[in-house]
């Protein structure tokens, strides 16, 4: 299955908008999860979270309509929607490290069939920072990784990561444009592929092993 980032971000957010439900507060990551604020189903309410210190975060804003004062922990413009808050990082941190986030959604540089998450640095690379990845990994009730499935011909979904790690054992999902996945304590369980590709091209794009759900379903887009 060959598609262009584009397509496979879109792939990837859709199907990760699928997993929120009614009344969750999320918190979507930087870059590829902030996708997923386009395509939450129109009878699913949630509360989306930036950890600069927002709730009630909206949509992408349409070209021309940004506003530069209202931006997510990346940087990247975003609305606000009628009911939502804004408020100082230190409220922000207090609803993640409380437990009070439902869902988190993340990108990856690596991410192993233990749940170990590694997205905040590459050794040797100038980064801005760890950002909130830390905290949010094991404050959220639940851990999704959105990524595509390889980098430039690397597979991204390891036995073991390689670099250095944001958290242990705190990933419960990863959602690519060719599968999902649920992290479980026998390891990977492949849930659902995409209807253009197939099992085994799954498992040749992925380094951990993978146990093949018996229930194995196409993904639903």
């Amino acid at each position: 299955m060959a598609v262009d980032a584009k397509v496979a971000k879109e792939i990837i957010a859709k199907r990760v908008a699928m997993e929120l439900k009614h009344g969750q507060l999320v918190n979507l990551g930087i870059g590829l999860p902030t996708l997923v604020a386009n395509y939450i189903p129109k009878d699913v309410y949630v509360t989306l979270q930036s950890e600069n210190g927002m709730v009630g975060m909206g949509p992408t804003p349409e070209a021309g309509k940004e506003d530069r004062h209202i931006t997510n922990a990346g940087g990247q413009y975003v609305t606000i929607n009628n009911n939502g808050a804004f408020f100082d990082t230190a409220m922000s941190f207090s609803l993640i490290r409380g437990g009070h986030v439902d869902i988190t959604v993340l990108g990856a540089l690596e991410v192993d069939e233990k749940g170990n998450l590694s997205n905040w640095i590459i050794p040797g690379k100038l980064v801005p920072g760890m950002g909130g990845a830390m905290d949010l990994v094991t404050g959220a009730k639940k851990v999704i990784v959105a990524m595509q499935h390889t980098a430039k011909g690397d597979l991204k979904i390891k036995k073991a990561c390689q670099l250095p790690l944001t958290a242990k054992g705190q990933v419960d999902m990863i959602v690519t444009e060719l599968a999902v996945m649920e992290v479980t304590e026998k390891g990977l369980l492949l849930k659902e592929i995409h209807k253009e590709t197939t099992v085994d091209e799954v498992i040749k794009l992925t380094e951990a092993d993978l146990i093949i759900d018996e229930n194995l379903k196409v993904m639903d887009l």
